[in-house]
């Protein structure tokens, strides 16, 4: 087992609590509700010919650990394959799975999320996730062309990344250093305890012309947490009333202008074009 791979295995419970807490909860809800945009609708497969009537999606979630996005879109009928390097987050994937009675809708595969196998690689999957990937990795063109080629033609790919526009505000805000926020102006590195990992930033500016070189489509900017990492009173959060309205607050934002360009994750939606 690699050293990055025990690394996210060792953080397994931090991660654990981290999504049942307020701002992973959003993280989660939020993507799902983007998602959605795309996949629902009158031809949608979550239309009148969605996954009741056998119209189920081919999924493939890339580095997608524990299943957090992956089970929310099983629930909804598609078929989910999570590809993962750590073995600890893949078993709780499929421990998720089966608790939830998803078991035949979600697989795991323990890969190389840059070097997939042959047969994920093929060009079958009608939407993949790059969640929380790009951050760990030193050739983001070359990671986002290998995301595209699972994708069939007109497949929906969607990416998520920590925001670099939000790491200066985040620190003058809840740190309220503001020597600090200055410097991170011009800094793209950031460290995070939960994996003890030091992290590549990036904005979803710099990221859009990429997808769009590499022959993507209908390219689509949201804000994952636009208000909640800015507000400081975090035990407030747990408080179920002022939790719903602060749900409410981030689905009326995640696409209104200008808000997604400083939310602490952006996520990107794109569509394949076809060759």
């Amino acid at each position: 087992m690699s050293e990055e791979s025990e690394k996210f295995d060792a953080a397994m419970t931090t991660w654990q609590e981290w999504q049942e807490a307020p701002w992973g909860r959003l993280r989660y809800t939020l993507a799902e509700a983007n998602l959605m945009r795309h996949l629902d609708g009158p031809d949608g497969p979550d239309g009148p010919d969605g996954p009741e009537n056998g119209r189920a999606l081919r999924v493939l979630d890339l580095a997608g650990g524990d299943g957090g996005d992956a089970l929310r879109l099983a629930a909804r009928g598609h078929h989910v394959t999570v590809v993962d390097y750590a073995p600890a987050m893949l078993a709780a994937a499929a421990e998720r799975a089966a608790a939830a009675g998803l078991s035949e809708r979600m697989s795991c595969v323990r890969a190389d999320v840059t070097a997939l196998p042959a047969d994920l690689a093929a060009g079958e999957f009608d939407v993949v996730l790059c969640h929380n990937l790009l951050q760990y990795v030193d050739d983001v063109p070359a990671t986002l062309a290998g995301a595209l080629a699972p994708l069939k033609d007109g497949g929906l790919l969607s990416l998520m990344a920590i925001n670099r526009n939000s790491a200066p505000l985040n620190i003058a805000v809840r740190e309220m250093d503001l020597k600090a926020a200055l410097a991170a102006l011009d800094n793209d590195r950031l460290a995070t305890a939960m994996f003890d990992a030091e992290l590549t930033l990036h904005t979803a500016e710099e990221i859009v012309p990429l997808l769009r070189d590499l022959g993507c489509l209908d390219v689509r900017h949201y804000g994952i947490r636009t208000f909640c990492d800015y507000i400081t009173d975090d035990a407030r959060k747990y408080d179920k009333e002022y939790y719903d309205d602060l749900e409410r607050l981030e689905l009326a934002t995640t696409a209104r202008h200008p808000y997604p360009h400083t939310a602490r994750l952006f996520q990107l939606t794109a569509r394949k074009r076809a060759v």
